[in-house]
C-alpha cells in the first residue's frame, strides 16, 4: 500500500477524512460485456433520488437519449454503434455473473421466454406483417460467427467515480462535498453555494450544477440506501448484473477473473478502466470492463486529478514564501546597523 502527503493511503479514503473505524470500501463494478442497454439502472436512479426529468431528446444518437452524465443525469446508458462484427465474441450466453445484486440467470432462460412471447397477435386472428425483420432465433441456433450483422453494439453505464482522489473533494471551499464512511464522495446541497469549481475539479466532466438553482448535484452511490444496508438502486434494477455492487477489493478480484475469462473466448479486447490505484485519481470507486479503448465510451484514456501536484506546489509556495521574509528580515536588519 503506498503512501501519499496530501491523502494518505491511497486504499482508505475514509480512513483519510478521519473515520477511524470505518466499513470496507464499496463500489461499483460495470460489466459492458453483458449491458443490455435497457436503461432500468436510469430509470431506477431518477425514481429513487427523485432526480428530474432531463427531457427526451435521441440527440441524433441513436437510442442515447441522454448523452452525458450531469445534474439530471446521474446515471448515462451509452450506445455505440461500431462498423466491425461481433466474430466470436459472445460472453453473455453462457450465463451471465452472479453478483450481489441478483441471481445467475441462464441463455435457456432468455430462450424460453422469448418462444413464449410469440409476435404477430394470433391468439387475436390477426396475421403476422411482414417487415423483413429477422426473427428471434434461440441462442446457438445461427447466432455463430457466420451469421452476424457487420456492425456490433457496445452499451455500458456511466456513472460518477467516486475517485480515491477527488478533485471535486479537494475544491470545494465550502465543505459541502464529503467523503462518506463508504469511501464514497456525496454533495450535500444545502450547504453548496453553487460556485462549479468542483465541476471542473472533476477529470471526467461527471458533477454538473442545475440551471434552476446553480447548484451541484452528482451519484451519491444511494448513500442513504447504504446506511439502512441496502444496495444502491441502480444494481438493484440491473436485469443482466452488468452494474455489480460490494466491497471494492471483492469486485477487483471478480473482474479479474471476468477479463481471463472473456480472453479465453476469444475477446482479446476486453480490458479494464479506472482499477488500478497507480493511475491519476488513485483508482476508481466505479471501475468498468471495457471491449474498446475508453475514448470510444467518452471516458478520458488517462485522466488526473487537478489538485494532484497541490502537496507539492504548497511546499515550494511555503519555500518561497519563508525565503522572501528572510530576505526582507536581513535588509531591514543590515539597514539598521548602518
Amino acid at each position: 500500500m503506498s503512501d501519499n502527503s496530501l491523502y494518505g493511503p491511497l486504499e482508505d479514503p475514509a480512513g483519510n477524512a478521519g473515520y477511524d473505524e470505518h466499513p470496507p470500501r464499496v463500489g461499483f463494478f460495470t460489466d459492458t460485456s453483458v449491458c443490455i442497454g435497457c436503461k432500468a439502472c436510469e430509470v431506477a436512479c431518477k425514481e429513487w433520488n427523485l432526480v428530474p426529468e432531463d427531457g427526451f431528446n435521441l440527440l441524433g444518437m441513436s437510442f442515447d437519449n441522454t448523452g452525458m452524465l450531469g445534474a439530471d443525469s446521474w446515471r448515462h446508458v451509452a450506445f455505440v454503434e461500431q462498423a466491425r462484427p461481433l466474430g466470436a465474441q459472445d460472453p453473455g450466453l453462457d450465463g451471465l455473473p452472479t453478483g450481489p445484486s441478483g441471481s445467475r440467470r441462464s441463455a435457456d432462460t432468455v430462450a424460453s421466454a422469448i418462444e413464449l412471447a410469440e409476435r404477430g397477435g394470433g391468439d387475436l386472428g390477426t396475421k403476422p406483417v411482414e417487415l423483413g425483420i429477422p426473427k428471434f432465433e434461440r441462442p446457438g441456433d445461427g447466432t455463430g460467427a457466420e451469421s452476424r450483422q457487420d456492425f456490433r453494439w457496445l452499451m455500458s453505464s456511466d456513472v460518477c467515480k467516486h475517485c480515491t482522489h477527488a478533485g471535486c473533494l479537494d475544491v470545494c471551499p465550502t465543505g459541502a462535498l464529503f467523503r462518506t464512511e463508504f469511501g464514497t464522495v456525496v454533495v450535500q446541497q444545502d450547504i453548496c453555494n453553487g460556485c462549479g469549481y468542483c465541476v471542473s475539479g472533476c477529470p471526467y466532466g461527471v458533477i454538473d450544477r442545475r440551471e434552476d438553482d446553480g447548484r451541484a448535484w452528482k451519484c451519491t452511490l444511494c448513500y442513504d440506501r447504504l446506511r439502512d444496508g441496502l444496495e444502491p438502486a441502480c444494481a438493484k434494477a440491473c436485469p443482466t448484473d452488468s452494474i455489480q455492487f460490494g466491497p471494492l477489493d471483492e469486485l477487483r478480484e471478480r473482474a479479474a477473473q471476468r477479463v481471463e475469462q472473456l480472453h479465453e473466448r476469444g475477446v482479446p479486447e476486453a480490458r479494464l478502466y479506472g482499477h488500478d490505484p497507480d493511475d491519476g485519481v488513485g483508482g476508481d470507486g466505479a471501475f468498468f470492463l471495457l471491449l474498446d479503448e475508453p475514448e470510444v465510451y467518452g471516458l478520458p484514456p488517462d485522466p488526473v486529478v487537478p489538485t494532484r501536484d497541490a502537496p507539492a506546489m504548497w511546499k515550494f509556495a511555503g519555500m518561497a514564501a519563508s525565503a522572501f521574509v528572510a530576505a526582507a528580515v536581513s535588509a531591514f536588519l543590515g539597514r539598521g546597523r548602518r
